[in-house]
């Protein structure tokens, strides 16, 4: 079984998840980045399916960049042209070519969270 990436984001001061935050995946070779795949949460605060699927997935350095200001002003966190939190960027790497990969994300206002789940 080859490996593959999966993500979610929780809205951790809302205690539900969050629907609608884009995301993108990079590969990150030294300082350049390749877009790789781009989606949206649905109404679990999951992807429709993995992010990085088992028939492109490779090991290396990833990045997965969450765009959560529209989403937070949305539901009334956050206010204003500047925001404490608008996109975050969490770089990972993956060496285990059989690996599944989890990458979720704790949101709130003024703070966050990852792990490597399961």
């Amino acid at each position: 079984m080859a490996g593959y990436l999966t993500t979610h984001v929780l809205d951790t001061a809302r205690g539900c998840p969050a629907e609608g935050i884009r995301i993108a995946l990079y590969r990150v070779s030294g300082n350049s980045h390749t877009k790789i795949a781009e989606t949206v949460t649905n109404d679990d605060g999951r992807t429709d399916a993995p992010i990085l699927p088992q028939d492109t997935f490779k090991t290396g350095t990833y990045e997965l960049v969450f765009f959560c200001g529209e989403y937070l002003e949305q539901t009334g966190q956050a206010q204003g042209e500047t925001k404490f939190l608008d996109q975050i960027p969490i770089r990972f790497g993956m060496d285990d070519p059989q690996a599944h990969y989890h990458v979720p994300l704790l949101l709130s206002p003024y703070g966050y969270s990852t792990y490597r789940g399961s």
